[in-house]
């Protein structure tokens, strides 16, 4: 399933940057391909760009309240969208002018908009002022729902093995599978160890510090969306078909059960075979990964085999648990945004992210919902630092906001995103009329 390439590439464009992103012409896709791309597509000259000046950050890395890799990883790229978002308070903005290094010599390769009279910033002027009223440092709800289902893991893997109950095996997978999407909570806060529990699922936190807080949470539903590229060409979003023909898409519906189910392990297993042809890319910390099965089999009693077997059910069910809810969350279906679809004339990036966000109206009632199924996904979007637990507090805000931009939240429940997804993977044709009008809803 490959792009048709028998024409005069006219089709490789995308809607919200000058250049066709360069890491697309290469395959394997993958983290560390997407920031060779970057580097080369933003023009930054090795140092950082925010808006229209470049920025030498290389002696601040150590001092990053939020972590070295930040800085270290987003050399030589643009970073103006991440640094808006994921600072609401003013001081980074203050510190700016001491790393200023000088004017950038090109023009901006994305379209995105910041300005001050704009929805986003003025969004974040009205939440910034709240914030100040209530606790908004990671709650400690949040901290012990992640805690308890963390220790939920090893005690349904115990007693999976123990009794050979494919029920608690697969409460066990439910378990790591809500280890990841609650550890998601965390990939863009401070460095801490919670992180590090997303690699019990044989991924690792650090490639989806890439592909998802710097890929998808800047471009969602974009050809520089990572999270959408990576599925290629199994799974196709993208409305075109230069990207995949009706029968290819016909074939991902069919194909896309299969897909989660080896989510976990394949991506292990890419970056394992990465490692072994073209130079390392794993981590000391991918041994955590291994660290389930070897407290499975030390703890129960069984043989290895039955340990391992045991393990890679529970692989399995989480991998598969975790790739239906993530891809039926909040982005693919034919009433949201993707690229070459008609887009507003305002390109201020807050915009940009509703548009390509229908949120899950139905687990709002529970914050362990919210922070295991991606919920109040617009709201995370936009303030991606904050604690999934705060964000419930920030809709008087929020739609008060959108109203003077005259902008709707839309709200569906999961069957609803569900057979969105399906509709999205067969949708070739783009839609004609930019996100608001009242036909695409």
């Amino acid at each position: 399933m490959t792009p048709n390439v028998k024409d005069d590439g006219a089709w490789k464009v995308s809607g919200i940057s000058r250049k066709y992103p360069s890491y697309r012409q290469h395959r394997p896709i993958t983290s560390e391909s997407w920031l060779e791309g970057k580097n080369f597509d933003d023009e930054a000259e090795g140092l950082w760009r925010i808006n229209d000046k470049l920025y030498d950050l290389s002696d601040f890395a150590a001092r990053h309240p939020g972590g070295s890799s930040w800085i270290e990883c987003t050399k030589g790229t643009d970073i103006t969208e991440p640094f808006e978002s994921h600072h609401i308070e003013e001081r980074a903005r203050g510190m700016l002018s001491k790393f200023e290094v000088r004017q950038a010599a090109r023009p901006r390769n994305y379209k995105f908009t910041l300005k001050e009279n704009g929805f986003y910033i003025t969004l974040k002027r009205r939440v910034r002022e709240k914030l100040r009223k209530i606790d908004y440092s990671p709650t400690k709800k949040t901290e012990f729902l992640h805690l308890g289902i963390l220790v939920s893991v090893f005690l349904f893997s115990w007693a999976g093995t123990v009794l050979d109950s494919l029920i608690f095996k697969g409460l066990a997978g439910l378990a790591l599978c809500w280890v990841a999407t609650s550890t998601h909570n965390y990939f863009h806060q401070r460095d801490s160890w919670r992180m590090y529990t997303f690699n019990l699922t044989m991924m690792n936190f650090r490639n989806w510090r890439i592909s998802h807080a710097l890929s998808h949470h800047v471009y969602a539903n974009s050809l520089h969306d990572l999270e959408m590229s990576m599925f290629e060409p199994f799974l196709c979003w993208i409305p075109d078909r230069h990207y995949a023909s009706k029968t290819q898409r016909l074939i991902s519906v069919m194909i896309s059960p299969v897909v989660y189910v080896v989510l976990f392990q394949g991506q292990f297993l890419i970056r394992l075979v990465l490692s072994l042809t073209k130079g390392n890319v794993l981590h000391w910390d991918d041994l955590i990964g291994f660290s389930l099965p070897t407290f499975i089999y030390l703890s129960t009693g069984v043989d290895l085999l039955s340990a391992l077997i045991s393990w890679q059910i529970i692989i399995a069910v989480g991998s598969f648990i975790f790739g239906f809810i993530g891809l039926t969350a909040a982005h693919h279906d034919p009433r949201i945004l993707h690229d070459g679809d008609a887009q507003r004339k305002d390109f201020d990036w807050g915009l940009y992210q509703v548009d390509t966000i229908i949120d899950r109206g139905d687990i709002k009632w529970s914050d362990l919902l919210v922070l295991t199924h991606f919920g109040e996904h617009a709201l995370h979007h936009l303030f991606p630092t904050l604690d999934h637990g705060v964000l419930k507090h920030l809709y008087p805000e929020f739609r008060k906001t959108m109203k003077e931009f005259h902008v709707e939240l839309r709200e569906i429940n999961h069957w609803g995103h569900i057979k969105g997804q399906n509709q999205q993977l067969l949708r070739i044709d783009k839609n004609p009329l930019p996100p608001g009008n009242k036909k695409l809803k």
